[in-house]
């Protein structure tokens, strides 16, 4: 198993975090409030979960989950994810973070922008458009009738292969938008946003996304 850093601790990183140590993988986790902030989750994950700062969480996991607000990615630390993969669950609430021109006249995406900041590490787009309590909840095994599928982007074909993977250690098919310049197809209010849907009705639904 693997050693994982968490960075963002609400609740998409918190389900993601549950999922990973049931598994069997040592997760690092950090929020924006301090390590001691963390203690009550980190006592609920068990032993193999550890409260870390962001840089920390970072260097410590051999891939990264990052899952914090947009208006804070250049926050990030840099170095420490380098040479990494790392899964974005990010998706653009303007009324949180502010307008972001780009964002607003559609000439880049929420993924781009992350890669654009970790020009050194793989972005692959994970786990964005599903509640968080149906992360650890509303898995499935694999061929199962009826499988719940989760989109994915990247412009790497290996960071495609460790999602898809990830992705089934979780229950889930995987359907891939293609490079991170797509993945608008399964952000914020287009029809494949935070539904439940088979691979084949995922498909069905990114083809009829607008932007």
């Amino acid at each position: 198993m693997t050693h994982v850093g968490i960075i963002g601790a609400g609740h998409i990183g918190s389900a993601v975090a549950r999922g990973l140590v049931a598994q069997g993988h040592q997760v690092a986790i950090s929020n924006s409030r301090g390590p001691e902030t963390l203690a009550d989750l980190v006592a609920e994950l068990g032993e193999n979960a550890h409260a870390m700062t962001a840089a920390d969480a970072a260097a410590f996991g051999e891939w990264v989950v990052v899952t914090i607000p947009l208006k804070n990615i250049d926050d990030l630390p840099v170095v420490e994810l380098a040479g990494k993969i790392v899964v974005d669950t990010n998706n653009y609430y303007w009324e949180r973070d502010g307008h972001i021109a780009e964002l607003d006249e559609k000439k880049t995406t929420t993924s781009r922008m992350l890669q654009d900041r970790l020009p050194e590490s793989t972005v692959v787009k994970g786990f964005n458009h599903i509640p968080a309590a149906d992360i650890t909840t509303d898995g499935a095994p694999a061929g199962a009738a009826d499988r719940r599928a989760l989109a994915t982007s990247s412009d790497s074909d290996d960071a495609i292969v460790f999602i898809t993977k990830l992705y089934d250690d979780f229950g889930f098919d995987t359907v891939n938008v293609g490079p991170l310049d797509e993945s608008w197809r399964v952000e914020r209010d287009q029809p494949a946003y935070v539904i439940r849907q088979t691979a084949d009705e995922l498909r069905a639904n990114l083809a009829r996304a607008g932007r």
